[in-house]
């Protein structure tokens, strides 16, 4: 299989469901699959995007709860959403790590790699006794925009400053270990890595207003570069590591170095089509847009302006392999509990029942047929 040509996932549209478990500054736990409701009606939303279309989905893991205690496995979180996902048919890509780890574990410390490890393999046989097809897994999300928040802003845990290379050379190597953890149980494990797609506009066009720029625009790619074995080669980085490249992209993701936010339409808005195909230059890896969305009256519109990108993209030659609408959920903000209005479905009721945008689900329905009209073989009719 040409791995830029055959995708690994069963649908071009998905759906995400934010999996994030971070501890916040007042000790609390964040479970974003218990604010939406995921964990309790994780058979009906499975049910739900794939009646639209979405059969291929996002999802996590919750680390703290399968491993309260260190070495010990409680699954039980876990299975029921494997066995509703067979139940509905519909592939998950898995987040080992989406920003949580257990309490009694330092993120700083040697044993963070090594129960990393062990944790995948042991989800990697979990897995496998639950379903045989091929394994897409996501090992740890936002590898480099993790570090930077959690090492050098200390605006997440471990709320560090000034440690965020020291974090992300931490992240690297456990990532890198869980990554070998799962292929030893299935050779054949697809692995994703996600990070922000930005870019950043330079303050003028004078020379160190450019330099600033390049310099703060490159750093987004230094986990990528570290997996592959392009940098830091003592972490292990080999080029089999830097399988699927994940791009997660919102209309915030252009600024300038002030932090003045670039908006779609202006002057200075890099297309997108126009990223994508710097990054398939970069890397000749298969790319995926692993996380987009808008809030609002912006869902629809958003859509719209990803997928025509993407689809001008693909049609120069660059290895888009899926969108996924992320969060695919409405969901409570971290640390203020505001509902965000993101996502194609919104809570659940007592049934699991969730309302649906509609208008972003029409724009989904219309891209979908246009996806399929494009595939549908050309019939020429002879002349008269």
């Amino acid at each position: 299989m040409d791995p830029l040509r055959e995708t690994p996932f069963d649908s071009f549209f998905m759906g995400g469901f934010d999996c994030a478990t971070q501890r916040r500054r007042d000790g609390a736990r964040v479970d974003s699959l218990i604010a939406q409701g995921h964990d309790r009606w994780v058979r009906q939303d499975y049910a739900t995007v794939a009646a639209h279309g979405l059969t291929t989905v996002r999802d996590g893991l919750r680390w703290h709860l399968i491993e309260g205690h260190r070495g010990s496995y409680d699954w039980s979180s876990w299975r029921p959403m494997l066995q509703a996902a067979r139940e509905a048919g519909v592939q998950v890509i898995w987040d080992l790590w989406h920003y949580g780890t257990p309490d009694w574990l330092d993120i700083w410390s040697p044993e963070f790699v090594e129960r990393m490890a062990a944790f995948a393999e042991a989800a990697a046989r979990v897995r496998a006794e639950e379903d045989d097809r091929v394994p897409v897994w996501c090992p740890l999300n936002e590898i480099s925009y993790f570090a930077y928040m959690a090492g050098d802003q200390g605006e997440w845990a471990p709320y560090a400053k000034g440690r965020g290379p020291e974090l992300k050379r931490q992240l690297v190597r456990a990532a890198i270990a869980a990554t070998d953890a799962v292929r030893r149980v299935d050779p054949r494990a697809r692995v994703l890595w996600c990070e922000p797609c930005v870019h950043i506009v330079p303050q003028t066009l004078q020379p160190h207003d450019l330099d600033e720029a390049r310099i703060m625009a490159e750093a987004q790619w230094e986990a990528f570069d570290m997996l592959a074995g392009r940098r830091d080669p003592d972490l292990g980085g080999r080029p089999e590591i830097l399988d699927i490249v994940g791009l997660n992209f919102y209309s915030h993701n252009q600024w300038t170095p002030a932090g003045n936010f670039v908006p779609l339409g202006h002057h200075s808005w890099r297309a997108f089509s126009t990223m994508l195909t710097d990054v398939a230059s970069r890397y000749g890896r298969p790319i995926m847009v692993a996380e987009t969305g808008a809030e609002g009256s912006a869902r629809a519109a958003w859509i719209h302006y990803v997928a025509s990108e993407v689809e001008q993209a693909r049609e120069s030659g660059v290895p888009v392999q899926g969108i996924c609408l992320y969060p695919v959920a409405n969901y409570p903000g971290w640390n203020d509990g505001r509902i965000c209005p993101t996502g194609l479905l919104g809570p659940a009721d007592d049934e699991g029942r969730r309302p649906v945008h509609q208008p972003l689900a029409r724009e989904l329905r219309r891209l979908a047929a246009e996806a399929e009209e494009a595939r549908r073989p050309k019939v020429l009719l002879a002349a008269e």
